[in-house]
């Protein structure tokens, strides 16, 4: 993948925080070993890479399997950390405990113990009140308050109105001030979707960690495809080749017309959304784990049958399509989160755009392919499944170029991670190296981040106007 060109908007600034993860109890290898032979470009990236984990480990005093495995994409890794630095450790409106109490409680929605555990560890490590971790009852009434934003963010955020904002920024002994909501916004979305990227790449807990979930996919740090490591054979292994063919000549195909420049109405791309949109109500997993909630995540729940309910099914009233250009993260959210808490919205618009534009030129065993267009497809089903529409994206690419398979596993990370299944895993483009499924899952991370943040900072401008 080729190294992303991304302008930053006008007056912004590359992040100067540094990057780690900040301070954690002490290090434990994860037991994995990591190689960026899987499609990663070697020239160079061994010692970034090194280098990265070194600042992490110097600066936090541990490095998990979560930068692990985002290590196979350094440059992402990098812009993960400082963003996720920043909200964690640099300053900012809310106190250091209250914003791992907000991380715990954001990871709870969707039942990540392994979220839930570290940060319970970081909220007692910077002065929290062990009695907090009893429980979401235990915590301070402002804390509490934050339950139902919560809720709808992880589950449900085109519910979120401006009276959800007023609701808590009104003046009394536990109300928010504007900016200390904003931050809280950025880090429930932000552990929200990072939930979605431990379930979606199977990630276990550390060695000192108790809990995680079964949900384990082979290494993705071996120099294989899921056909490798589960010995595909016969006709297996050539319908898994085959899928990988019949993608690049779609891509071809799309690409050629697109050179011919056919014209596609206005109306007939609205149409193709609402049957993407429609279609989206037919993939869903097959509800088969045991998804009963281990007892150190469900104290910090409430309405724990509260979750993700299809943006649109027949027979209901549907809210209406967030038209992505009426309210853009380029042009609204990133000045107004830039305004509330300063040199969040650069880092964040960084990472948006390291991973959206993030390609080695490479799809299986074939190199020199421009996969523009198959991340776009990606990108934009996500924000789909979560009801908001690009005026100028022809949605039929989408089912051109992602396969049932691949919708199954896209909507499932992105909507209710926690029913994320090893079988899903290896199912969808089983020739693909694991490097590439992962930078799936980064893609699946910041579009659902951005769609969440979205509605809500939405909310917020229409709260303050």
């Amino acid at each position: 993948m080729e190294t992303p060109g991304h302008p930053l908007p006008p007056g912004a600034r590359r992040g100067e925080q540094g990057s780690g993860g900040g301070r954690r109890c002490p290090f434990r290898a994860a037991g994995r070993r990591l190689s960026t032979s899987d499609g990663v470009p070697q020239e160079g990236a061994e010692g970034s890479l090194r280098q990265l984990l070194i600042e992490a480990f110097v600066s936090a005093g541990r490095v998990d399997n979560v930068a692990m495995v985002m290590g196979l994409h350094p440059q992402y890794l990098s812009s993960f950390w400082k963003t996720q630095y920043l909200l964690l450790r640099m300053d900012g409106p809310l106190p250091y405990h209250k914003r791992h109490y907000i991380a715990i409680m954001a990871a709870a929605r969707h039942q990540c113990s392994y979220l839930v555990g570290l940060h319970m560890g970081e909220f007692l490590q910077v002065g929290g009140n062990p009695a907090w971790l009893q429980g979401l009852h235990c915590a301070p009434q402002k804390l509490r308050n934050l339950n139902e934003i919560n809720k709808l963010l992880a589950h449900r955020p085109w519910l979120i109105t401006k009276e959800h904002i007023e609701a808590l920024l009104k003046t009394g002994e536990n109300s928010w001030s504007l900016a200390e909501l904003v931050q809280a916004l950025v880090l429930l979305t932000h552990y929200h979707s990072l939930a979605s990227f431990v379930f979606g790449c199977g990630i276990n807990p550390e060695e000192e960690q108790d809990g995680g979930h079964s949900c384990q996919p082979p290494s993705p740090h071996s120099n294989s495809s899921p056909a490798c490591d589960d010995s595909m054979g016969g006709s297996g292994g050539k319908d898994a080749m085959r899928e990988v063919e019949v993608l690049m000549e779609r891509m071809k195909l799309l690409q050629e017309s697109q050179l011919e420049e056919e014209g596609v109405t206005q109306e007939e791309m609205a149409t193709r959304f609402e049957l993407e949109k429609t279609e989206s109500l037919l993939v869903a997993p097959a509800d088969i784990a045991d998804h009963s909630l281990q007892s150190n995540v469900l104290c910090f729940v409430e309405d724990p049958e509260f979750g993700y309910k299809d943006f649109t099914r027949r027979g209901e009233q549907a809210p209406p399509t967030f038209r992505a250009q009426d309210y853009t993260w380029e042009d609204h959210g990133y000045s107004l989160i830039n305004r509330l808490y300063p040199d969040v919205g650069q880092l964040l618009d960084e990472k948006f755009q390291v991973v959206y534009n993030l390609t080695y030129n490479t799809i299986a065993m074939h190199c020199g392919v421009d996969t523009s267009m198959l991340r776009r497809a990606i990108w934009n089903y996500v924000h789909c499944v979560f009801g908001i529409r690009y005026d100028d994206y022809d949605y039929g690419e989408v089912n051109q170029l992602l396969e049932r398979s691949l919708k199954i596993y896209i909507k499932t990370v992105a909507c209710y991670p926690e029913k994320t299944t090893k079988r899903m895993y290896t199912n969808f483009w089983r020739h693909f190296k694991h490097s590439e499924k992962v930078h799936i899952n980064l893609l699946l991370l910041e579009a659902r981040m951005q769609a969440a943040l979205l509605y809500a900072l939405r909310a917020v401008t229409r709260y303050m106007t």
